[in-house]
């Protein structure tokens, strides 16, 4: 438990992360893989480049100083980004050293203002948060380990089948290389694959989402191969996934995690809308249902660029034409001729609540979306607008978590 002094010690702090935040967090980055470079083998580096885990750290400490005097608020978002340590691999013995660099990085930073009693209240909660993230991860290591076909750490998987889905986007089928069994996982779950890219002098791990319903013979993840643009650099995993990773080759899969997973136990309507590849999860929620949940309407909504970058549009149609329960619009922003002349979507341009409205024929059910953040950002405000509770509301970031609440103009 946290003395009084400190806890109003961290409140005092909390005006100065909000304006200093992402300038601490980077300098904690600066300091943490200066100091331990081979942590690099866990870290996304494109990631670090966009300053998108800078910025994701800096709202965890906040929100942590913000709820400093009720922590289990906070418990959701530790359990969620304790899926991803999990995922890649990160221990309890990581801890200290984070909290080391992290209290280096804010007595850099604030200077004179890091007080000895301020740095002294924040050694003592990131004691207590740290202990928090460890045993809940503990929990995650074990149940993972234990549960019938799981792994600790990474287990080897080998390419059974390569699938061009679209333009931009390949399905790989994973087997087990050891032949042994596959664990379950819950729809909308992912799995970190981690990679050694010739020349590269650190592994990559990203996670994908499983494209697939649980139950299969196979694990399947479909990639999006991220090339290079104005603001970004190509991305290193998918490009080599897309370009060097064939069949029969052999890839290292951490077993399923991810607290973005449909409720089977709600037995009203789905409603499942996707942005780009951001559809993946939203296939493997699909597929569960349509196997699992025949009486349960579901209204599947996909919004792309135009047709030839639509991965898994035959899949889902034939779906939707033996499963009466399930209604499938697509909504393409430049569609092509050929997608004109074969009437291939259902709107033209983005995804805006009139049209929602009329594409939803029972409001009174569960939301799930995935996409790139400006898709995520438009879909929150307009299912808000419809007034749907924050409870049936449910989203998966691709990377580190961001905000979708529209940022303040000063």
């Amino acid at each position: 438990m946290l003395s009084e002094k400190s806890i109003q010690m961290i409140k005092s702090t909390v005006p100065v992360l909000e304006v200093h935040g992402v300038t601490i967090t980077k300098r904690f980055y600066e300091l943490l893989f200066g100091n331990h470079p081979e942590l690099l083998n866990l870290f996304n580096h494109a990631n670090q480049m966009q300053g998108r885990q800078q910025t994701a750290l800096a709202n965890t400490v906040y929100a942590a100083a913000l709820h400093i005097d009720n922590l289990p608020a906070i418990i959701p978002v530790v359990k969620q980004i304790g899926h991803k340590h999990r995922s890649l691999g990160v221990k309890a013995e990581h801890y200290p050293i984070v909290g080391k660099y992290l209290l280096m990085a804010i007595k850099d930073v604030l200077v004179d203002a890091a007080t000895d009693d301020i740095l002294q209240a924040w050694a003592e909660a990131y004691g207590v948060i740290a202990d928090a993230f460890i045993g809940i991860e503990a929990e995650m290591y074990e149940q993972t380990r234990t549960q019938a076909g799981g792994w600790e750490g990474f287990r080897a998987f080998r390419v059974e089948r390569k699938v061009k889905e679209s333009d931009v986007i390949s399905s790989f089928y994973l087997v087990p290389e050891d032949g042994g069994a596959l664990a379950e996982f819950e729809p909308g779950q992912y799995v970190s694959i981690k990679m050694q890219i010739a020349g590269e002098e650190h592994t990559h791990i990203r996670q994908y989402s499983l494209s697939d319903s649980s139950g299969k013979a196979y694990y399947r993840i479909s990639v999006k191969r991220e090339d290079a643009g104005q603001d970004r650099p190509a991305g290193k995993v998918s490009t080599y996934l897309h370009e060097h990773i064939h069949e029969g080759a052999i890839v290292w899969l951490s077993a399923p995690a991810g607290d973005f997973t449909l409720n089977q136990a709600d037995e009203r309507p789905v409603v499942l809308l996707s942005g780009g590849v951001g559809l993946t999860p939203m296939i493997s929620m699909l597929n569960k249902l349509a196997e699992k949940y025949p009486e349960r309407p579901v209204t599947f909504i996909h919004a792309a660029q135009n047709g030839n970058v639509h991965a898994m549009k035959d899949a889902v149609t034939t779906l939707a034409l033996s499963h009466p329960q399930l209604s499938v619009y697509y909504c393409y922003e430049k569609p092509t001729e050929q997608d004109r002349n074969e009437k291939a979507f259902h709107k033209e341009g983005y995804i805006d609540l009139a049209w929602l409205k009329q594409a939803i024929a029972d409001p009174n059910a569960q939301y799930y979306f995935c996409g790139p953040v400006p898709f995520m950002q438009a879909i929150n405000r307009a299912l808000h607008s419809m007034d749907i509770p924050e409870s049936d509301i449910h989203f998966e970031f691709f990377g580190p978590a961001a905000s979708l609440e529209p940022v303040a103009v000063v």
